[in-house]
């Protein structure tokens, strides 16, 4: 399994592209893998025929576990000593994975994941009927295993192992034990509709839980006066468009402005390092894009250098990859800060949450038009967007967060016909 993305720890095996028996070349896609990240192909290493597939569809692994072997070439007697070398490695590194002298070798190989499992739930594995390939446990076997209500109890039982005495609980503390190991399942009906949980929204949930989990959320809200930037942006969008073949959108604008904040107030453009925080030199700005079913954010680099014109191209370039199915890795890689354009389907309010481990998401909202009360107390139809800010109170508290979003809500109002050239 190998390494698609910062932090990215792990990957699930989404599909097998080939199959034991199969002639490949180095660099041919084996496998698409999914991880809270990104979507990608992972390449062949070496030339040969598939002997085995270890991993299964679905199953997750840790980054450098085994999940195919190769017969390589007698040609490339290198590449042959580095699968060796590979494997052995990774079986040293897993000193669980050592079989019992009386246990058939198919049965008795576990991955990663499906060791960590039943070490976190104290299962004995032998218990488990596996349906994978020549009967090997999955992860998802574990998981059923512990769905069905199996408990470290009933696994003791089964082995004839004695339990030690306890103390005797008392009667809240049953009930409390009881309510925790009761595991509601929803209840449907003929007529509802059930639709699996994909790899791609599995991930986006635990990536989500994991930011509200250890991110300490806080959240704060500015409304801009965007009447000259409309007026400048309606002015000139058509010639845009004629001259670039892409939409000049209200969202460029604002990247650029969110931008030009963070060299400012650089502590905004940090990520939690766990005994430490890390402020970004670099502004690479991660723009959410949305498909039917998934969420990615590709990055646009050094965002700060670029105009208004080279954000808006980058925005459309990595929204077509996104939507097309050929965003890769690198596109995802280095965000140290994220924007969201809610307003895109009419938002005019939301909290983020954030995009683990930056410090902080800004959702720029619908533009809406408002009577608003003028210096001369005048009432005047403007232009109003409220801009959302989703903080990690470890890294930023509201007095830089504040100072912050009036930054950028100074730079939006103004943008004028006059005052900006996109070019």
């Amino acid at each position: 399994m190998p390494q698609l993305g910062e932090s990215v720890t792990e990957g699930t095996i989404e599909r097998w592209l080939v199959k034991p028996g199969d002639k490949v070349n180095k660099y041919d896609p084996l496998a698409e893998v999914v991880t809270d990240k990104v979507n990608a192909e992972i390449p062949s290493s070496f030339s040969g025929v598939i002997t085995e597939l270890i991993a299964n569809e679905g199953e997750t692994l840790p980054v450098g576990a085994v999940v195919c072997t190769i017969e390589v070439e007698e040609a490339k007697q290198e590449e042959q000593k580095q699968v060796t070398s590979n494997i052995s490695a990774a079986i040293l590194n897993a000193g669980s994975m050592k079989k019992p002298t009386n246990a058939s070798p198919q049965k008795k190989r576990y991955s990663p994941a499906v060791l960590k499992l039943a070490q976190e739930h104290n299962i004995d594995l032998q218990v488990i009927k596996g349906t994978g390939l020549e009967g090997r446990i999955t992860r998802k076997d574990v998981l059923n295993y512990l769905e069905a209500g199996h408990s470290t109890k009933q696994q003791k039982a089964a082995t004839n192992v004695v339990p030690q005495e306890v103390p005797q609980q008392s009667k809240v503390d049953k009930q409390t034990d009881n309510l925790q190991e009761t595991k509601i399942s929803p209840i449907s009906s003929s007529q509802d509709i059930e639709i699996p949980v994909t790899s791609v929204r599995r991930a986006i949930a635990n990536n989500m839980v994991r930011s509200k989990q250890e991110v300490p959320h806080a959240w704060m809200m500015i409304e801009a006066d965007v009447t000259e930037l409309v007026a400048y942006r309606n002015k000139i969008k058509d010639e845009f468009k004629k001259r670039e073949g892409y939409n000049l959108t209200y969202f460029a604008f604002f990247v650029k402005a969110i931008a030009q904040a963070l060299k400012e107030f650089p502590q905004m453009n940090s990520v939690w390092a766990g005994d430490k925080i890390i402020q970004k030199k670099d502004i690479n700005i991660s723009i959410a894009v949305a498909t039917d079913d998934a969420l990615f954010v590709p990055v646009i680099k050094n965002a700060d250098d670029k105009t208004v014109k080279g954000i808006a191209k980058e925005i459309h370039e990595l929204s077509t990859l996104v939507r097309s199915g050929k965003l890769r890795p690198e596109h995802m890689q280095g965000g140290t800060f994220t924007v969201n354009n809610t307003g895109s389907f009419g938002s005019v309010q939301s909290m983020g949450i954030i995009n683990y481990p930056q410090a902080a998401i800004v959702q720029v909202e619908s533009i809406v038009k408002r009577p608003v009360i003028m210096h001369d107390n005048m009432f005047a139809a403007r232009d109003m967007v409220n801009l959302c800010l989703s903080l990690d109170h470890r890294i930023l508290d509201g007095l830089i967060c504040g100072k912050f979003l009036n930054k950028v809500k100074d730079i939006v109002e103004k943008t004028n016909y006059n005052a900006n050239s996109i070019f």
